[in-house]
């Protein structure tokens, strides 16, 4: 290293510490940074130390409050947890002292199905609608200092026998909430729910009690798909009907009007909450689909509200229902009921949309009730079907010679129209048909319109067989039970479209809605004229394809119901067939020309009815077609000109 560069670093040195030592604070300064750090570490601390005593105040304001409920119902919060049953011949319910509320309910004289068990070797003489790990029911007190929620009392049972306890939560210097349960003659039970001495411990705005009550409703069934559709939250609107949440999907709903009661209803049993003094509106309902394997249908949720008197002179009142969608027996459960109201707790049992509900209100049940008093179910279901058949008779025979005179009259029309075969003279064609039905006089609609009246009848049924508790349990024939399907086929995996089984009475519905189908398709063949049977081609093979697709719908429902449908068609083809082979159709036809004769010799008739109306509607067409064709030649002139 040379001289110059040592010389360049010590001057650099020198500058470095000359600016530091010029820069250094006076003593001065340093005492006042010195004073300054110790402000802020004292403000630090302060802090700190403030936000330590606000936690620990809200700790204590926290703990006061629990201790003054915890003074409150001192006795009530400890205590051992009792079941208390009341019973009857038809409910066993099971009380537990710890809630106060019914943790089980047991409905006697029903088959109660092992689920787990496919041939019903561990079938139950009952029913369990639920026990303490499924459902849950919980009163809340909006107190001064916190809520007052019975799930945590113990409560001190008193006044007990078979039908009656008063469940009594002591709070302490005269104060109490007490619990009056009273169990009907059947599946009726009153509950009181009413506050002593306890008018100073709410607000005096509050006057309302809060109901939180919830079920995991049990698949009772072998058909979980089937009783899974009949599975729903209902509800009855104070001032109006019956409504209920989507069945098949996750559902959550505010009601908008004051309600009379809340269900949870399965497909033959429910469990229903009635409130003497109505549920306010904005209660929230809830419904949950459970997997297919977890033995479950639905878990439903409802956060409701009601009056509630803090001074105890006027208790809040309910009552519940825990048994079998019955029609008749929820018909006379408004009658046995205290509150004076109209319940309609019939709507349990759905029974479909208004037309068909008539039919089932006004003549299905009452046949139902009357037949079954004399029959077995099975039987009951033969004899409904042929009493159907014997009232339409009528029609279906109507229909049937509706289409045997046009079949008769076929080679006729063949020849009076065999000129109109162009696809521009297909007009032509329905207005000479439509002339010879009118001096013939054949009505072409005539055989369908009897028919569609049959529909309804159809479709009731269709409502009414799978609602039917009297088929619960009920064996005919091969069939074990008349509610669920009937495998002649079973195995563990789901398969898709089809389920873990073949039902034999789906497969004979199926059959027998072939043979109907087929014998249809020959009776329009024989009736076609020209080549209305190559346009009617496809219609043809969507009807035979229908039993396939009818396997698929039906293979999971009852079977109950499916033998209505089979014996139903079986003997609608029997009555089709029936007719063909008893009527002369030379008579027939001999008959159809004297009409004719008749007709020509009576100028003055006229054609009336809707054979008239479709013969003035193919008119008018045929004038609107000339116009147009009139109209284009017109202008075609035009432009050759």
């Amino acid at each position: 290293m040379d001289k110059n560069t040592i010389t360049g670093f010590v001057l650099m040195a020198l500058v470095l510490f000359g600016f530091a030592w010029w820069q250094q604070p006076s003593k001065e300064q340093l005492a006042q940074q010195r004073k300054q750090f110790v402000a802020d570490s004292i403000a630090a601390a302060k802090k700190v130390q403030n936000e330590k005593m606000a936690s620990l105040k809200a700790e204590q304001a926290k703990q006061a409050a629990i201790a003054d409920t915890t003074t409150l119902f001192y006795t009530a919060l400890n205590g051992q947890a009792q079941d208390i049953v009341l019973k009857n011949d038809k409910v066993a319910l099971t009380l537990n002292t710890k809630g106060g509320v019914v943790r089980k309910a047991i409905i006697n004289n029903y088959v109660g199905h092992n689920i787990a068990v496919k041939d019903g070797s561990k079938d139950q003489k009952y029913v369990t609608l639920f026990d303490g790990k499924d459902q849950s029911l919980n009163f809340a007190l909006a107190a001064k200092q916190s809520n007052i929620e019975t799930k945590d009392l113990y409560f001190t049972p008193s006044n007990q026998t078979d039908s009656t306890v008063t469940l009594t939560a002591n709070a302490g210097q005269g104060k109490a909430l007490i619990l009056t349960y009273t169990l009907g003659k059947d599946y009726l039970l009153h509950l009181s729910v009413q506050a002593q001495g306890m008018e100073g411990l709410f607000n005096p705005t509050n006057n309302q009690l809060e109901v939180e009550w919830a079920d995991k409703v049990r698949q009772q069934e072998r058909g979980f798909s089937f009783e899974n559709r009949y599975a729903t939250l209902t509800y009855k609107k104070t001032e109006g009907s019956t409504d209920y949440l989507n069945e098949s999907s996750e559902k959550e709903q505010i009601t908008e009007e004051a309600t009379d009661w809340v269900a949870f209803k399965n497909q033959f049993f429910s469990a229903v909450m009635i409130s003497k003094d109505n549920f306010s509106t904005g209660a929230k309902l809830k419904s949950v689909p459970q997997d297919k394997n977890s033995g479950y249908l639905k878990q439903y949720e409802a956060n409701l509200k009601t009056n509630f008197d803090p001074s105890g002179k006027k208790p809040s009142e309910f009552e519940f229902f825990f048994g079998p969608n019955d029609f008749r027996l929820l018909q006379a459960i408004e009658s046995q009921s205290t509150f004076g109201k109209d319940l309609e707790m019939q709507r349990l049992v759905y029974l479909g949309w208004p037309l068909f509900r008539i039919i089932n209100r006004w003549f299905t049940i009452y046949v139902f009730d009357w037949l079954s008093k004399l029959f077995p179910m099975g039987i009951v279901l033969i004899l409904i079907t042929l009493l159907l058949k014997a009232l339409t008779y009528p029609m279906v025979k109507k229909s049937y010679m509706s289409s045997a005179k046009m079949r008769v009259l076929k080679p006729k029309l063949d020849e009076a129209t065999k000129q109109y075969n162009k696809p521009e003279d297909q007009m032509k064609k329905q207005q000479a048909m439509m002339q010879m039905y009118s001096e013939y006089g054949v009505s072409p609609l005539s055989g369908c319109l009897p028919m569609l009246i049959q529909m309804p009848i159809w479709i009731a049924m269709f409502n009414f067989v799978p609602n039917a508790i009297q088929l619960r349990g009920e064996s005919f024939l091969w069939m074990k039970d008349l509610s669920t399907f009937d495998p002649i086929f079973e195995w563990n995996h789901s398969l898709w479209m089809i389920g873990d089984h073949i039902s034999l009475t789906c497969i004979l519905f199926c059959a027998a809605n072939l043979l109907y189908s087929w014998f249809t398709m020959q009776q329009q063949k024989d009736q076609m004229v020209g080549s209305q049977g190559d346009q009617m081609k496809m219609m043809q093979y969507m009807m035979l394809g229908m039993p396939l697709f009818f396997f698929f719908v039906f293979n999971d429902y009852s079977s109950g119901l499916n033998f209505y449908y089979f014996v139903s068609l079986f003997f609608s083809a029997a009555i089709m067939w029936g007719l063909r082979k008893t009527t002369n159709e030379e008579k027939l036809l001999a008959y159809l020309e004297e009409r004719r004769k008749e007709n020509k010799n009576n100028p003055k008739k006229k054609t009336s009815g809707l054979a008239a109306r479709m013969q003035a509607l193919q008119e008018l067409q045929a004038q609107k077609q000339e116009e147009i064709k009139r109209h284009q030649e017109e202008l075609n002139r035009k432009k050759r000109n």
